[in-house]
């Protein structure tokens, strides 16, 4: 298992962001980036399954049957706990961290920052502006649903974008976070172009 650096370093980066525009999040955003510290994951590792979707190429690549965990570990640094991301199943298996035990919730950003990246290799935009805009959406925008008895977080991160029309099918991007307690991890974290066979969709779901 390959220890990847410079993802670890953009998710922390963007964990950082997120935390420090939480204070202006709408009540959407304010349900997803809820404070669900400290983690203590008695019970074991936090598990989902991951699935990507979506037309393979050099710079992408679909993921069947992966697996993410969040896991808590020990930092070698300084001997205190920690919490990592194991990614298993896609074309290589990564190990990301360390992320605080009294921090935000990595596993949001993980794959607020997956969905950034996909995106980006299939239009060849810029992941910088996708993630900005996914930003946006998150902090200022969204819409809390009720379904089948659960909670839903939608957000559609460029609906009303200036560069909709360059986009293609990924102007209709809707991100959906299935929302229980509060404190309690995101059962379910779906990105997707929309409609029965959509051409892109980034899921992670808890068995």
């Amino acid at each position: 298992m390959n220890l990847l650096r410079p993802a670890t370093v953009v998710v922390a980066l963007m964990l950082g962001q997120g935390l420090a525009f939480a204070a202006s999040a709408n009540e959407a955003g304010d349900q997803v980036f809820a404070d669900r510290a400290p983690w203590t994951l008695d019970q074991g590792p936090l598990v989902w399954r991951l699935t990507v979707e979506g037309p393979a190429s050099e710079s992408f690549r679909p993921i069947e049957n992966g697996t993410i965990e969040l896991v808590r570990a020990v930092d070698p640094a300084d001997g205190k706990p920690m919490l990592q991301i194991l990614e298993k199943g896609g074309p290589i298996d990564r190990k990301l961290g360390p992320f605080p035990v009294d921090g935000g919730d990595p596993t949001v950003v993980f794959f607020l920052e997956n969905v950034a990246r996909d995106m980006a290799a299939i239009t060849g935009g810029s992941p910088y502006y996708i993630r900005n805009r996914m930003k946006d959406a998150l902090f200022r925008g969204g819409e809390l649903r009720k379904e089948g008895g659960q909670t839903l977080a939608v957000f559609q991160p460029f609906r009303e974008d200036k560069n909709k029309d360059r986009m293609g099918e990924f102007a209709q991007l809707e991100l959906v976070f299935t929302l229980a307690d509060p404190k309690a991890p995101i059962k379910s974290m779906v990105a997707s172009t929309g409609g029965d066979k959509p051409t892109f969709r980034i899921a992670m779901v808890q068995p």
